[in-house]
């Protein structure tokens, strides 16, 4: 038998055997091309302006963190909230390094998360300037598991411990493990009633959600 006989035959013999033949073998991927990197270059940098820009189409809805240490009750306006995980039950915040608040948040080591209605721009607002006293005038009421205050106009809240604190950037990331939550229409008792509608943030605006 030459050799295109015997080539022939193994190639028989392995897709009997149901082995990929060379012909059938998937194609190889082709690696990307490298190289070094030349003098005076660098890597393209992102401005935090045009980051703000194009995150800001993310709508997110907006909430007020609060903490109550031996000077009184704080806290600040937040977008940066998040559910982390049922089990453990954990949520977790986004705070600016630069922050005033935080270090007396950090002190408590407990907070409450409260989510703002629709109505609740104005109080976001006076939530997010600096060095003001953002209590002036408000209204709240110690919340059940920690004590930190609760604003009993607000759709939600959530009531939490510090669980851990990582480094992210400029910022700081916070979990929080929950230990009390619950809704406006809980206090009420209307089982059923529409519940209110939620403060949303896009663009640098405020604005509510529209059911469709």
């Amino acid at each position: 038998m030459g050799h295109a006989g015997m080539a022939a035959t193994a190639v028989r013999y392995l897709r009997a055997a149901g082995a990929p033949t060379a012909a059938e073998a998937p194609p190889r991927h082709r690696r990307p091309a490298l190289r070094a990197v030349r003098d005076g270059e660098r890597a393209p940098v992102v401005g935090g302006a045009e980051i703000r820009r194009v995150l800001g189409h993310f709508a997110s809805g907006v909430t007020i963190v609060t903490a109550l240490d031996e000077d009184g009750p704080t806290g600040f306006a937040c977008q940066s909230f998040a559910s982390l995980s049922l089990d453990p039950p954990l949520v977790v915040f986004m705070v600016a390094r630069t922050s005033t608040t935080w270090p007396r948040i950090a002190r408590a080591g407990r907070f409450c998360v409260n989510v703002l209605g629709a109505e609740q721009g104005g109080l976001c607002r006076a939530f997010a300037v600096s060095g003001a006293d953002k209590f002036a005038g408000v209204a709240w009421e110690p919340a059940s598991a920690t004590g930190s205050p609760r604003l009993p106009e607000a759709p939600a809240w959530v009531d939490c411990a510090i669980n851990a604190v990582h480094t992210g950037g400029d910022h700081l990331i916070v979990v929080g493990r929950i230990a009390a939550l619950g809704t406006a229409e809980d206090d009420t008792g209307a089982v059923g009633e529409t519940p209110a509608e939620p403060l949303l943030f896009h663009r640098g605006r405020f604005g509510r959600f529209t059911p469709r």
